[in-house]
């Protein structure tokens, strides 16, 4: 997918946080620890990996796509790509209020690590925390242990 593309799916799965532009997806595909996963063109994930972390940045679907288990299957490639990458553990913001990729978290194995109280926007102003979320990508972390 190009940064344009990356863009306009991004603005069609999201408002909060705020959707990212072609710009900012180019400046992140350019950074050698980053890493993007695709599903077609029904959604992504990008991901970064860097000593003996990883960190997954955004992952969208499009909302036409969504309850297929897209974002699950995304969710786990990037847990294996950041294995295969050295990570040992792995994190994540996710806003509050986001129950739907809250879950898709949580049937991940990742658990909440950290809040960031009123770090995203919603587009009519109002404060949403995010949530920091963490998961241990050790052996056995596959049979969802944290």
């Amino acid at each position: 997918m190009t940064p344009d593309a990356l863009s306009t799916l991004h603005a069609r799965a999201f408002t909060t946080p705020r959707p990212w532009s072609a710009e900012e997806f180019a400046g992140w595909l350019a950074d050698p620890l980053t890493f993007l996963l695709v599903e077609g063109d029904a959604g992504f994930l990008l991901g970064r990996a860097v000593a003996g972390e990883a960190e997954l940045l955004t992952v969208a679907v499009a909302p036409e796509a969504r309850g297929r288990g897209l974002g699950q299957r995304l969710v786990s490639r990037f847990l294996y790509q950041a294995r295969l990458r050295g990570a040992e553990v792995a994190f994540l913001e996710v806003a509050e209020d986001n129950g739907p990729a809250r879950a898709v978290y949580s049937r991940a194995g990742f658990a909440e690590s950290g809040r960031r109280r009123g770090y995203y926007r919603t587009p009519q102003g109002q404060a949403v925390d995010a949530l920091v979320l963490r998961r241990v990508l050790t052996d056995g972390a596959g049979t969802g242990s944290t």
